[in-house]
Parts: C-alpha cells; structure tokens; sequence
C-alpha cells in the first residue's frame, strides 16, 4: 500500500531546484526525463510531450475538469467524484483511519465492512476533511520581494513565514476557500492553491479488510495482485448530498492493455533533486534509523494485538501504518545502497558541476554545492534530537499532541498572524480546530504503551542521567511515568480542551494539567531545535534556487518539481513486465483471486471472506481485477483514479510493485509499475458478491438511482 504518512523522520527541506524567468516557473532533474516519468503541475501540464509520444492533445477543458474531479483527504490520500450526487471513491486503506474510528467493541466496520442501503444509514464521520482544488495562482514574485536578499537563518524564516501567513489569510477572506502557500522547486516558486473544503462526510461502503488487502504483508507492494481495496464516502453541505459540476464518468469496459492512461492525484513527497551529501545522510543514518524505530513499535503492537481481539482491533489502523512504512522504508535504503543506483547520482552531480567550471554567468552555483553541504551538516547534528523533541517520537501518542497543541495555541494566538508557527496561522485555523476537537476515540490503555515505549527511546537516547530525562520522567520509570501522565490528564474531555483553548495561555496554565505540563517543560528545547532545521532550510532553499536557474540555462524548460501532496498530473501506459525471467501481465483476474487463496488453503493473510467463498459461481471470473501501468506514482497517490482519454474513470491507484519503492529518489520504467483496482472489477464486486444494486447503479449512470 502507498498511502502518504507523516514518516517516522522530518524529511531535508531541500527537494528540488528551480527557476522563476518571467512568471514561468521551471526546475530540472540531474538526467533527462525518461519514458513517461514526471508528476506534473495542472498549471505547467506535459502537453509537448504527450502530443509527440502519443498524439494526445490535452485542453484546458479535459484537465479542468479532471483537476475539479480530483478530491484530497488530508488525512493523507487521493480520490475522486464519481456521481452527481456526492459520492466520493477512495482505498480501503485511505479510508481506514475512519472506520477505525466508526468501531467499537460492538462493530468493528475496518475487519467486517459497511453499507448504507440509504443516505439515512450512511455513517459520519468523525473529523475528516476533503480538499478539491479549484485555482492556481504563482505568488513567487510576492514572496521573494517581502524577503530581503541579504537576509539570512531566522531572518528570512520569519520574513517567510510572515508573508506566507499575509497571502494565505487575504485569499481566504477574498474566496471563502481554503488557500495554501505552497513551496515548490525548493524554494524557486510559491504557488497559492486554493481549495473547496467538505468536512460533512459519510460513509457508504466499504469491503472487509480481508479482501481490501488480501495477501496481507507478504503480498504488499507484489505483483500479481487481487485486492478490492475501494471505499466509498459522500460529502454533504447544509445536511444534503454534494452536487458537484465535475465528477467522472465510470467506464464499463476500464482500462485496456497498451491504453494511455492517466493518474490524478495527491503525491505526497518526492526527493529525487537532492545533493549527493543529502542523500547519503538519509541513507547512512535517517533510514537507518526510522527502520529501527518502525520495527521497535512494530513488535510492541503485535504482542499487544496478540493479547486480545479487542487490544487487536484498536491498533489494527496503527500497526498497518506502521508495517506499511517499514517495508517502504526497507526499499528506499536498499535503492540508496545499491552502488549502481547511487554511484549514478554521484556521477550525474559530478557532471553537472564541470559544466558549470568556468561559467562566469552562474557563479554561484559551485559554492551553492558548499553551502547546502555545510547546511547538511548543521541539521544534521540536531536530526535525531529535533525528531525526538519537535517530532515528538519521544511522546507517541494522541494525549500529548492535544497538550502540546493547547499549550502552544495559547502561546501562538496572541501573536501577530505573520509571526505565528505555521501551523497556527489563520488560514489554518478552521482546519485545525476540526482536529483539536475531534472526538475520535482515544484508548487510555493503548496511550500508555506507546507513551511507554516511546519515553524508553528517549532514555536510550539521551541516557538515564541526562537532564532532559529526569525532568521528562521525574524519578519514575517509562512506564510508570506513562501511566500516571495518561491516567491523571484531562486533555482527552472535549469540555477540557474547549475551556482551555478559548481561555488561552493563563487558563491553559491554570489547569495545572500534567500532561501539559510536561509539553511546557519540553517546548523551549523543542522550539530551538525547530529553530535550528528551519535556518538551515531557508539556507537550502536559496542554493536550491541558484542551482536551478544555472541547469536550466544549461539544459531547458518544461520539467516538474517534486511532489508536495498537492495535485499532479501523470501517465503512462497499462503495461506488463518481465521479472526472473517470466512475464508478469498487466492485468489479474477473479480466477487468480479464489486460486492464489486455494494455494495458500485460504489461510489468513489469503483467507477470502465468507461471502467471497459462498458468492464465487455468481461472479465472471474472467472480469478484470487489478492492472498495472507505467504512471509516476509515490505516497500519497494511494486513491487516485486512472482516467482513459476522454476522462473516464478506469480504475483507481492504491499501490507499486516492489521496483517502484525507488521512486522517492527517482523513476524507472523497465519493472516498477502502479498498481491499481480496476473499474469492471469494482462493479462486478459489488453486483455479484455483495448484491448493491444501488451503488453499482449510481456509478454506471453518475446519479443515485
């Protein structure tokens, strides 16, 4: 599964280059593009390319409307509309954080699945937000005029932030809509995106997670593959269904073999235009490192889960994440030591810098090399303390965010809107009080292990003795410091973080929480850390920039940055492979779904659910289940629809093969793929193993019948 998370480790604020020529903005990778690589800009699409590969004219019109068909879920994936009436498409595992919280002792909707025969049985849920973009507008020219060129470190962080803040709360007071600045070409354009926000949504279906990811981890980020992973959701406004003026029409026959096809979605983060000296600090030590912590928490929740079924299914969304990151992770640090794969990046920098010998016209260029190195080096001194403190991995768990974010809104809201943490800013106020007063269910029992677990990382760290631990653990054990902070707390009552945050700082004082307490008594070495990794980006960004205006001068326009979880445009082509010697297909069937779980003897991870084993003579087992293509595809994509020429919903993304894990550093085409659920899948699924007439019949028409 590639669904984005927020990794274990705060990635370089440096990924990529550009150049702003004339409101144009343009960045270039180290090597030409190849075959159909690129996650493109909707404001900067591929035309030339796509017209001269494929004879594919693409109109303002076609990409409109795919771009206003396209929904993000900020809880971290992509989707589409696909009915008139509201209904959203996504992956089980997109959706999953939202059945998780749905459950209860009594029904658990992430193991069993759900239906809503009607809109009144549909489920809402809890704190999801939905993102559909509507404008672009490049704000650079903006931006770098309010940050003065000889500002350096703090100074142009906060000119920065200032800024930022300014165009983000006038767009919204202009539009209603939400308004992001986004950075983009590390640092060499600002672009603001504005968003139509929907935070009354329901759930409508979904399968059981036994088919949603059939095959489990052994299966996960394989080809061939045989998952159902779909859920379905419908947004709401003023208490009636969404009518959106752009949605997909579903096609019958899906995607076809040799079709050029299309991906719309969310990619979350890319670092494919790093320095040499960036990459090896991720693969020497950030990897490294969040590969050891994902597999500490990994086994504590296994041997939890294994206790009870209940212990099973509260931490069943974590532990998926969890395994899903590890197993990511493991293929980014297996493409960073491949010698091949980095002696390239090494040979394709060294390159770059002799062309760049004796051009009297980008001078600046070689020592922007130095810099980001010597800032490298800065960031990396404080790295694993700054993912410990500001990260807060020495906290796991959802109590100490909510006493963090109390503190530090009391903290932050009396300030200026300009000089306040991102985070806290205006612009982002709705957003993050949907968060703050959430009322997803928090696990006291389940706060205590993570809290455990995570202050002996601390303690591991820093060592027992050092001051930071006995202030942190006050004479107690991790354990037993965890259960008095999450047994005495109060941020998890609603009317407790309500009081607090409208009474601000001395009310948030006055509570005397202990658990606040504890996020005060961390925050000054917290804030200087984050200090310290914000300096030396706003350092990197400014040789970022230089260096790609002197590759553009050298080798041309049209190339795209990397991916920021904001919509891209890419494609590619359905498409089989060759591996070991053997032909993999493009696409899989129902037929290999019931024989891949007949060789296993239908034994869990390939166990198929009850009414899959009961239902199999009513299904056409010849139908289309999964596909690949060639589409640049990275975390965050999961829930994309792939799209034929005339837009139509084919299928939809939820995942890459194993030769795809190296795309965070860079794209090949020979064996990585993306892995999607296909259209005539879905709707076989849904008519014949779960007989929903109704919602097959509202994707077929684009109305609820």
């Amino acid at each position: 599964m590639i669904r984005f998370l927020n990794f274990f480790f705060e990635r370089p604020a440096a990924r990529g280059i550009a150049l702003v020529i004339a409101g144009v903005s343009a960045g270039l990778p180290a090597s030409p593009l190849r075959a159909d690589e690129g996650m493109w800009l909707y404001s900067a699409p591929p035309r030339a390319a796509l017209q001269a590969k494929y004879g594919f004219t693409l109109t303002d019109a076609w990409l409109d409307h795919l771009m206003k068909a396209s929904v993000r879920f900020n809880s971290g994936g992509s989707g589409s509309w696909v009915s008139g009436d509201g209904l959203i498409i996504t992956n089980h595992h997109v959706g999953a954080d939202e059945l998780q919280k749905l459950g209860d002792e009594q029904h658990n909707y992430l193991r069993d699945g759900f239906y809503a025969a009607n809109l009144a049985e549909e489920r809402k849920c809890v704190d999801l937000e939905l993102n559909v973009l509507q404008t672009i507008e490049d704000v650079t020219a903006r931006v770098n005029a309010a940050v003065p060129t000889s500002a350096e470190g703090e100074t142009a962080v906060l000119a920065r932030r200032k800024i930022t803040a300014e165009i983000e709360k006038e767009s919204l007071a202009q539009t209603g809509l939400r308004s992001d600045v986004v950075t983009l070409y590390q640092g060499g354009a600002y672009h603001l995106y504005r968003f139509k926000k929907y935070t009354d949504i329901r759930l409508v279906f979904a399968p059981e997670q036994a088919i949603a990811f059939f095959g489990g981890d052994p299966d996960n980020f394989e080809y061939p593959r045989y998952d159902l992973d779909i859920c379905f959701f419908r947004a709401y406004e003023n208490g009636q269904p969404v009518r959106p003026a752009h949605f997909l029409t579903w096609s019958t026959v899906g995607a076809q073999e040799g079709q050029l096809t299309f991906v719309s979605g969310h990619p979350g983060s890319t670092r494919r235009l790093l320095t040499v000296p960036e990459l090896r600090h991720i693969r020497d030590h950030q990897l490294p490192e969040g590969l050891a912590e994902l597999k500490r928490r990994e086994v504590l929740l296994v041997n939890w889960s294994a206790r009870s079924s209940e212990n099973a299914r509260r931490a069943k969304e974590d532990l998926f994440g969890i395994q899903n990151s590890r197993k990511l992770l493991d293929g980014e640090l297996a493409a960073l030591q491949d010698p091949a794969f980095f002696g390239a990046k090494v040979t394709a920098e060294s390159e770059f810098k002799k062309r760049l010998t004796n051009r009297a016209d980008h001078s600046g260029a070689l020592p922007a090399f130095v810099q980001i190195e010597e800032a490298q080096q800065a960031s990396a001194v404080s790295a694993r303390e700054y993912h410990l403190l500001e990260g807060a991995a020495a906290f796991n768990g959802d109590s100490f965010a909510l006493a963090r974010t109390l503190l530090r809104a009391g903290e932050e809201r009396p300030k200026a809107n300009g000089e306040r943490l991102r985070e806290y800013t205006d612009a982002r106020r709705e957003s993050f009080e949907q968060r703050l007063f959430s009322d997803k269910p928090i696990y006291a029992d389940l706060e205590i292990l993570t809290l455990a677990d995570s202050l002996a990382a601390l303690v591991d760290f820093y060592g027992a003795d050092h001051p930071a631990v006995q202030r942190v653990l006050a004479g107690k054990s991790p354990r037993g410091r965890a259960a008095e902070l999450i047994t005495t707390t109060q941020v998890r009552t609603m009317a407790f973080r309500r009081q607090l945050y409208e009474g601000g700082a001395a009310v948030v004082a006055a509570a005397k929480d202990p658990l606040i307490a504890l996020a005060q008594a961390i925050d000054p070495d917290a804030r200087a850390l984050r200090k310290i990794v914000e300096n030396a980006g706003e350092t990197k960004k400014k040789a970022h920039a230089i260096i790609g205006k002197a590759r553009f001068a050298l080798d041309g326009p049209n190339q795209y940055p990397d991916a920021t979880f904001t919509l891209r445009l890419s494609y590619g082509v359905v498409k089989g492979y060759s591996e070991n010697g053997q032909n993999i297909p493009a696409m899989t069937t129902f037929a290999g779904l019931f024989m891949r779980s007949a060789q296993q003897e239908n034994k869990d991870p390939f166990g198929l659910p009850e009414r899959w084993r009961n239902r199999q003579r009513a299904i056409t087992l010849t139908t289309p289940l999964n596909f690949v293509c060639t589409a640049d595809i990275i975390g965050g994509n999961s829930g994309s629809p792939t799209v034929n020429q005339k837009g139509e919903f084919t299928g939809i993304i939820f995942d890459g093969n194993l030769p795809s894990l190296s795309a965070d550093f860079g794209y090949e085409d020979h064996q990585s793929r993306a892995v999607s659920v296909h259209s005539a899948g879905i709707i076989e699924a849904l008519r014949n193993v779960y007989q929903v007439e109704a919602l097959a019949q509202e994707l077929l028409q684009g109305k609820r019948p």
